[in-house]
């Protein structure tokens, strides 16, 4: 086998998105033979596009159409882990959307199920193709940055109009998304957040609902997290300011690391900051350090990621997006919102029978007759929705 049969699930921005780069010839070890979708409206749009793929109006019938090799969903996060679970339990290889899910129990199933299928299973963080992100990581992981201390994120530039919010009834709702900038907007950051710097004992998180949109859901967040060797993060969101700022400082024993207006710049210590403040003498010294500075065009990660995917399948090649490790983005964002419920500090591992029995209560109480309204203009672009935003 030299190509993977793929098939499409849920063929609205994101799937449509996908569809775009293979017909432009950027995957070239994908060929996609099948769409799924409820709506018939896109399905005919798909089918316009691509004539030769078979068309589906479920999920399930297209896993077990005997059609693809692998599947790619791109529906609600609700329904990821319910679809990936099926297709893992018909021997098909596995490519999510992110969020994995939207509380950790259901992916922790649905990682299960990828363990016991043995099929590849990849999740689409498609920011971790950036070469920023990938130094920045290499530096802290492999110790040149010494004992880390702090991450501070400051990442505004998620700006979205009432507009936005209004063009669909799921939309910014806990039924419909599970909820708002945590869910949508952030799981790329709070992904490379635990890729670059690890994962938070527990976390204290405030969580603003409606604070500038006419929603029920959080638009603006404040997590604070702590880690076991003393460490600290904190990690700032938002949709609702204007201009926005996308900062990443991370700092070490041995230095300083700053992400910004795509940038990575490295002020390295000559000594270890911990021997300088045992040993030093005087009282007012500034450490001597060495800077590097990196730049590197960001890529349009989606079809990197699709084309990784591939690769694993066809060669056995490492993946850079395990799916497996969307639990762990997950579990902060998961572990915020039960900080920010209950006013206390949420550990990870989560209590989940706690947030769950929080998140069906709101679900419970939300108000159903969100209007739908057509967003006027051309929607946007998917290499422009997701890329990185300095």
């Amino acid at each position: 086998m030299d190509k993977i049969r793929l098939g499409i699930i849920g063929m609205g921005n994101m799937g449509s998105g996908h569809l775009g780069y293979y017909l432009n010839g950027e995957c070239p070890r994908i060929e996609i033979t099948a769409f799924a979708d409820t709506v018939p409206e896109k399905l005919k749009k798909a089918a316009e596009k691509l004539p030769s793929a078979a068309l589906f109006n479920s999920a399930d019938a297209l896993i077990e159409s005997g059609m693809v090799d692998a599947v790619l969903i791109a529906v609600p996060h609700y329904d990821h882990p319910a679809i990936a679970i099926n297709a893992f339990e018909h021997g098909l290889h596995v490519l999510t959307e992110k969020p994995a899910g939207v509380y950790t129990s259901q992916v922790r199933r649905m990682n299960k199920a990828a363990k016991r299928s043995g099929k590849c299973f990849g999740i689409m963080f498609n920011q971790r193709t950036d070469p920023l992100f990938a130094r920045a990581r290499e530096i802290v992981r492999g110790g040149q940055l010494g004992d880390t201390k702090r991450l501070v994120w400051i990442v505004t530039n998620w700006y979205r109009t009432q507009a936005y919010y209004d063009s669909g009834t799921w939309r910014a709702t806990w039924k419909g998304e599970g909820g708002g900038v945590l869910l949508n907007q952030a799981p790329h950051n709070i992904d490379l957040w635990q890729w670059i710097f690890g994962m938070p004992k527990r976390v204290r998180a405030f969580c603003s609902v409606g604070k500038y949109h006419d929603i029920g859901v959080e638009d603006d967040v404040t997590i604070y997290g702590e880690y076991d060797n003393g460490a600290s993060s904190v990690f700032i969101s938002t949709t609702g300011e204007a201009p926005g700022t996308n900062r990443l400082e991370i700092s070490g024993t041995k230095g300083k690391l700053v992400l910004e207006d795509g940038k990575l710049k490295w002020w390295r210590l000559k000594e270890d900051e911990r021997t300088i403040c045992a040993e030093c003498k005087d009282g007012f010294v500034q450490p001597e350090c060495e800077y590097e500075e990196f730049t590197a065009p960001a890529p349009d990660g989606h079809p990197e990621i699709l084309n990784d995917f591939a690769d694993h399948i066809l060669d056995g090649t490492p993946l850079l997006a395990p799916g497996e490790e969307g639990l762990r983005s997950l579990s902060i964002s998961n572990a915020a919102y039960l900080s920010s419920w209950t006013d206390d500090w949420a550990e990870i591992p989560l209590a989940e029978e706690l947030f769950e029995k929080h998140l069906a209560a709101l679900c419970h109480d939300e108000n159903q007759t969100k209007k739908q309204h057509r967003v006027s203009g051309p929607a946007e672009k998917l290499s422009e929705r997701w890329k990185v935003r300095w």
